[in-house]
């Protein structure tokens, strides 16, 4: 980076560090747009005469390309920096959204999937890493709080999108003219907004970088943040890399099921009660689990610089299995225990991603961890695909069975509970990694991207040279 384009990004003498998390937030609040899907699933399918399976396409290959544009542009990210992360993140997002119109003006699904899907996922992955690693320079310690306030944003997103996107559909319309018109006022809307964050964010100078303590009231027996140096290669070969993995799949497959298809699936669980739900009350419960996924994202991540992270995960996973049995064996018994139930679940869910950050930071150090983060992230694109895969095709086929109401999820629900419970155990297995994968101390501060082709781990740079 040249001279005058890092005074540009490097804080300033008394910058506060408290400006960073908004800036990560205007990012995080519109690429969790995507969790607001669900609201454009039955235009969709009215419009262009699509299966539930074929209208959760566009989100499933969204999270595809997330985890998979995270673990291959984690490098790229921690090289570049944030600031470049996030004007990639907008400038893909945004794109997406407008070839996405593009498609459903010209009645072609393939452009909607490839807009909205490949491109936008792109921008997903890059967005959601880009200020991680920089979050977690500012804040040592409180990587849990710090990495929770950025996140929550991703699982606050459809908080705002759900109502805005079924306000627009109202007043645009709901056929295929109207979908394209609302995709293209959402593209421009969020390259306006996304630009925010790219203009405000910062990094540490090397030379004013907070220092790393434990915070308040955590246990004794748990090491320091960023005491292990580990490079994002060698984490790939650690045994604790791919428990988390596991973790974090059968955690982001419990809840993204009901996610994808949560204003279709409380319409369909509670149709034949006396107090069905409409289309309204349904984008309403998107909102409300998208309030959940936010608040849980900071509440559980905080909670974790407190407890530990392995006993949060206890948490999510095993308390998650629980509530999953008690709607399964509920049905739509009560309309109320339904949502409560679902809304923890979602906090658990957000939570999981949130609190990931710390607890790569805590096994691995702050050596590599954006690049280690963006390669966990595949865990993510599973799930993506194995959450609504489940949900989606054990309700269609339910359907074709003649089946209606709460029976079209009931499958699904066990599914999911035998998942947490190999997540559960994954956890258990997780532990200190073994100081022979640690890298070498460095006289000069690391290169964050020294697993890169032709470098070897730990190589170093200058002090002063780019973050």
């Amino acid at each position: 980076m040249s001279a005058p384009a890092r005074s540009r990004v490097v804080a300033p003498p008394g910058w506060s560090r408290w400006l960073v998390p908004p800036a990560a937030l205007s990012i995080h609040l519109a690429i969790g747009q995507a969790y607001a899907w669900s609201v454009f699933k039955p235009p969709l399918e009215s419009a262009l005469q699509l299966s539930g399976t074929a209208s959760a396409l566009p989100f499933q290959l969204a999270i595809v390309m997330l985890g998979l544009s995270a673990a291959f542009g984690g490098t790229l990210v921690e090289r570049n920096g944030p600031r470049w992360a996030m004007c990639v993140s907008a400038v893909c997002f945004s794109a997406g959204f407008l070839i996405a119109a593009l498609g459903a003006a010209t009645g072609r699904y393939w452009l909607i999937v490839l807009g909205y899907g490949f491109i936008g996922g792109i921008g997903l992955g890059i967005g959601y890493i880009s200020p991680v690693s920089t979050l977690i320079k500012w804040f040592p310690d409180r990587p849990g709080m710090a990495t929770g306030i950025a996140i929550m944003g991703f699982g606050g997103g459809a908080l705002i999108a759900s109502p805005w996107s079924s306000q627009l559909l109202a007043a645009l319309g709901k056929d295929a003219s109207g979908i394209a018109r609302t995709f293209l006022v959402m593209g421009l809307a969020y390259a306006v907004f996304m630009t925010v964050g790219v203009l405000l964010v910062r990094v540490p100078a090397d030379d004013r970088q907070p220092a790393a303590r434990p915070a308040a009231g955590v246990p004794a027996d748990r090491p320091p943040v960023a005491t292990a140096r580990v490079s994002a290669r060698g984490a790939l070969r650690t045994p604790q890399f791919w428990c988390l993995w596991v973790v974090l799949c059968t955690n982001v497959t419990a809840g993204i099921g009901i996610l994808e298809k949560a204003a279709p699936m409380i319409s369909d669980f509670f149709a034949h009660t006396a107090a069905p739900v409409s289309a309204s009350a349904a984008a309403g419960f998107v909102g409300m689990l998208s309030l959940a996924n936010m608040l849980g994202r900071i509440v559980w991540s905080s909670a974790s610089d407190l407890m530990g992270r392995k006993n949060v995960y206890r948490l999510y996973l095993g308390a998650g299995a629980l509530l999953y049995l008690v709607i399964a064996l509920a049905g739509d018994a009560s309309k109320p225990l339904f949502i409560g139930c679902a809304m923890v679940i979602l906090s658990f869910y957000g939570g999981g991603f949130a609190t990931a950050p710390a607890y790569l930071t805590d096994l691995f150090g702050t050596y590599q961890v954006g690049a280690i983060h963006g390669r966990l992230l595949t865990a993510w694109s599973t799930a993506g695909v194995l959450g609504p895969l489940i949900v989606n095709a054990v309700a269609d086929g339910a359907e074709s069975a003649g089946r209606s109401g709460s029976d079209l999820y009931t499958t699904s629900f066990f599914i999911m509970i035998g998942l947490l419970v190999v997540g559960f155990a994954a956890n258990e297995l997780v532990r200190p990694v073994h100081p022979r994968h640690h890298e070498p101390p460095a006289s000069a501060e690391p290169l964050a991207t020294g697993d890169r082709p032709g470098a070897a781990p730990g190589t170093v740079r200058p002090k002063g040279a780019e973050q």
